[in-house]
């Protein structure tokens, strides 16, 4: 497509770590300026060089697209929002007193298990700058968190005796997180 080998070879290594969609309009654009250059009279190589030259090397391409991959941005966000959902779970544990529900030790290890699987792959897709598929570990972080915010009203509205008034701030918060998390996660898997 492109006609020099340099940029099939500059293509292929971006192939291997972009989506097909984005390298297909990098080959578009890197295309159109090799031939812009061979227009202008350049020769073929100097022409691929310097087509190459303007896109950029295929490290710094990908670093820009890593920077903006759907899923570093969703993982960053749930990350940052992870504080906020904590101050508003652990009160409601705490006063309405979580130790004393009818739960069985496994179910609460299997939670707390699952929690460090999510943080470990949320913090694992936003600390990745030079792998843009890594920050697709971000959609299993976000699905994991989707069953954690279930389980934890479901826990809520099958074992707890009491409601307690930071519930009011859990639950809502907890559904409101699905609803967002749900809708991000098709994007974050074809991107």
């Amino acid at each position: 497509m492109a006609g020099h080998a340099l940029i099939e070879a500059h293509l292929a290594v971006l192939a291997r770590h972009l989506p097909p969609d984005t390298v297909d309009e990098l080959a578009d654009g890197l295309t159109e300026t090799y031939r812009r250059h061979r227009d202008d009279g350049v020769d073929p190589d100097a022409a691929a060089r310097a087509a190459i030259a303007e896109f950029g090397h295929p490290e710094v391409i990908l670093a820009s697209f890593t920077r903006q991959a759907p899923g570093r941005r969703a993982a960053l966000a749930l990350l940052g929002t992870g504080p906020l959902f904590a101050a508003c779970w652990g009160p409601s544990l705490i006063l309405g007193r979580a130790w004393t529900w009818p739960i069985s030790p496994t179910a609460t290890a299997v939670f707390a298990l699952l929690l460090l699987a999510v943080v470990a792959s949320l913090i694992t897709a936003a600390t990745s700058h030079h792998d843009y598929r890594r920050t697709r570990l971000a959609a299993a972080g976000g699905a994991g968190l989707v069953l954690l915010d279930a389980a934890a009203l479901a826990a809520v509205a099958l074992a707890a005796p009491v409601w307690v008034w930071p519930m009011a701030l859990a639950v809502p918060a907890s559904l409101a997180r699905i609803g967002l998390t749900l809708r991000s996660l098709p994007t974050i898997v074809t991107r």
